[in-house]
């Protein structure tokens, strides 16, 4: 698919995030207003809660727009998402003659804040990168035996908090936890020495379910996609997590990127699972691409420094497990999913060194430190470190953005 030009110059730029094929859904606020929807277009923003207001857009089901999240929105399904983003375009585009009356509702994107784009209903994370559990479990378990038995017939995956879960630009406390004394000493409770990253991508549910669903039925729950980066105390999750997994080490916080890219402007970015190495049980086998070609990287900035450093660089079809699947899974037991829950991906890590989505990985536990520039490394999370996470598709002279999901990390209190 190409460019489809719009009558917003700056969204027919080949460098924007926002061009008139992306259309992502977020909340902003002004000093005039108060948060509410809107929809990134180049460097602006579509006041969509005026748009209602005003009887330019008119979902099926009543307003839906005077909140500050999408949740109604997503809960009215399919069609209302395709006739809102067919209706969206036809305003925008390059030529429509509803610019005179569209063009005050836009927002320059400087003069906004993000918000959470939509209210957590419910978290969980998945353990669904093959290279990054494979470089753990190396780590931990040997090469021989990196994988536990389950992991290749099955995404893992944890419950978390959806409390946790913060819009990019939210600054992360470092965490205190119990820690594993050295040798046979007793356990003490400090501030987390191995803070870390997780280069991820979240699944937005709209769709909602009360028994189990196909992977095909999952797919189409999906309303879009966000950054995810997963904050982990990898000292307090080595302590904590026999015998049932993380918990405080994953507590502290997950952020989110502020735009909610949608599926359907993901859709030309399809991307086959890579090949099994045992078949998957019927229930979660895929029958079509489920991942996307989406380029993702990771990047750190040091308190004072006047550059980041990329620290990696992947792709969101390195997964062994597509969201689809992970959902299936989730479902299985009649757990009911709802509007409003994000899955996690896991870390997607690639096969080489510079593909791997998490320090821990990259440091190969703290063993080899990563040079950062100016004479600076980093085996984990320093206070003061600022952490970016990027993504974007790339199509025929465009590119389909999610913008920053970035904290800075302070110091314990």
């Amino acid at each position: 698919m190409a460019l489809i030009r719009s009558w917003v110059e700056s969204a027919n730029s080949p460098t924007t995030e926002f061009p008139l094929n992306n259309l992502p859904c977020g909340v902003f606020s002004t000093e005039e207003t108060e948060p509410r929807p809107g929809v990134a277009i180049g460097d602006r923003i579509v006041d969509i809660a005026r748009l209602e207001e005003e009887g330019i857009i008119t979902p099926e089901g009543g307003t839906v727009f005077d909140v500050p999240f999408w949740n109604d929105f997503m809960e009215l399904g399919e069609d209302a998402w395709a006739a809102f983003r067919a209706q969206l375009t036809a305003l925008l585009t390059e030529g429509s003659s509803d610019r005179e009356r569209i063009e005050p509702m836009l927002i320059p994107m400087a003069n906004a804040r993000l918000h959470m784009p939509f209210a957590v209903s419910e978290y969980t994370d998945f353990y669904a990168g093959y290279h990054h559990a494979t470089n753990v479990g190396t780590m931990f378990r040997g090469a021989e035996n990196a994988l536990p038995p389950n992991w290749l017939h099955m995404p893992i995956g944890y419950n978390g908090r959806a409390s946790s879960v913060v819009v990019s630009g939210t600054d992360i406390r470092r965490p205190m936890g119990q820690l594993k004394g050295a040798d046979d000493d007793r356990p003490y409770f400090a501030a987390s020495g191995k803070f870390d990253i997780e280069l991820e991508m979240g699944a937005v549910l709209g769709g909602a379910s009360d028994g189990p669903v196909s992977v095909a039925e999952a797919d189409k729950m999906i309303f879009g996609y966000v950054l995810l980066n997963d904050w982990s105390a990898r000292d307090i999750q080595a302590w904590e997590y026999q015998p049932l997994g993380p918990f405080q080490s994953k507590a502290t916080a997950t952020s989110i990127s502020p735009w909610i890219v949608t599926r359907a402007a993901l859709e030309p970015f399809r991307a086959d699972t890579p090949p099994r190495i045992h078949p998957l049980l019927d229930y979660i086998r895929d029958d079509g691409p489920m991942l996307y070609d989406i380029d993702l990287t990771v990047a750190i900035q040091p308190e004072g420094a006047g550059h980041e450093t990329v620290l990696a660089r992947t792709n969101h079809r390195e997964l062994y497990y597509s969201s689809a699947q992970q959902i299936a899974h989730h479902a299985s037991s009649g757990c009911p999913m709802n509007c409003g829950d994000l899955i996690g991906s896991g870390t997607i890590s690639g096969p080489l060194r510079e593909n791997r989505g998490s320090l821990l990985e990259l440091s190969w536990g703290g063993k080899e430190p990563v040079e950062i520039g100016n004479g600076m490394s980093r085996s984990f999370i320093e206070d003061g470190d600022r952490l970016t996470l990027r993504g974007g598709a790339s199509g025929d002279g465009y590119r389909i953005g999610f913008g920053e999901c970035t904290g800075k990390v302070l110091p314990a209190r």
